[in-house]
């Protein structure tokens, strides 16, 4: 085992094409899992980043060699130098370019995509680790990626449903029935930390609409109780959690 890790850490022809497949897979399988959860960047964006990493650090590597051997007489010009790591810092500054497109600021000041951002750029960086042939980093740092998205997202929900805590975006009838909703919200027990109004007057088929962050009491912690409260009141038209 140890001689075909060694052999594989050199670079040669087959060692190439073996990090190029192992970048492949590795962006497949964090792909894979975003896909399905209709994410921004899906399968093929992860197939892509992680392969054009895996790539640039190759070209570094082919370059290294090939200034040691048959450019080895080019090499020697006082103006020409080498430094393979510019390709790796490069694709971390270019993902960043990526990455922040993937971010949107939605409705009910709500930020999505932030996920997916950082995903490419873990993504990216095991692509540079498939390049340079550290295998050990690649399968810890796939494992850990896997870990964080599939497994510790729906956690983080459920975390976060527990919480007392709670922004609740409510959508009523007029502004005067604010005070009917705090009311509501005063009767649950819970706290209002701040309200913040979307539209201030009805235009057309949009209603007015308030963003509420609260704090639930110890003995009324359910958020769907609340929500449902609020939701009983014949002013408010819709309401819901709003999870970031």
């Amino acid at each position: 085992m140890d001689k075909v890790l060694g052999y594989l850490k050199e670079f040669n022809y087959v060692s190439v094409c073996f990090r190029l497949v192992l970048a492949l897979i590795s962006g497949a399988v964090i792909g894979y899992g975003r896909a399905k959860k209709k994410q921004s960047a899906g399968l093929r964006t992860y197939m892509l980043t992680c392969i054009g990493a895996a790539l640039t650090m190759l070209i570094a590597m082919y370059e290294n060699a090939m200034l040691k051997g048959d450019w080895s007489l080019i090499e020697g010009l006082p103006d020409l130098k080498f430094d393979g790591s510019r390709f790796s810092t490069q694709v971390v500054q270019g993902i960043g370019f990526l990455a922040a497109g993937t971010i949107i600021a939605g409705a009910h000041m709500q930020v999505s995509g932030l996920t997916t951002a950082v995903g490419l750029f873990a993504n990216a960086c095991i692509g540079i680790a498939c390049g340079a042939g550290f295998y050990e980093c690649v399968f810890l740092a796939l494992a850990g990626v896997l870990c964080t998205m599939e497994i510790i997202q729906p956690m983080e929900v459920e975390f976060k449903r527990r919480m007392r805590h709670i922004t609740i975006w409510v959508e009523f009838n007029s502004l005067d029935d604010i005070d009917k909703v705090r009311e509501v919200i005063n009767r649950e027990g819970a706290t209002i930390y701040n309200i913040d109004i979307e539209r201030s007057e009805k235009t057309g088929d949009h209603f007015p609409s308030a963003i509420f962050t609260l704090k639930l009491s110890k003995e009324n912690s359910s958020h769907s109780s609340m929500i449902s409260s609020i939701a009983e009141l014949p002013c408010v038209f819709g309401t819901r959690e709003l999870i970031s």
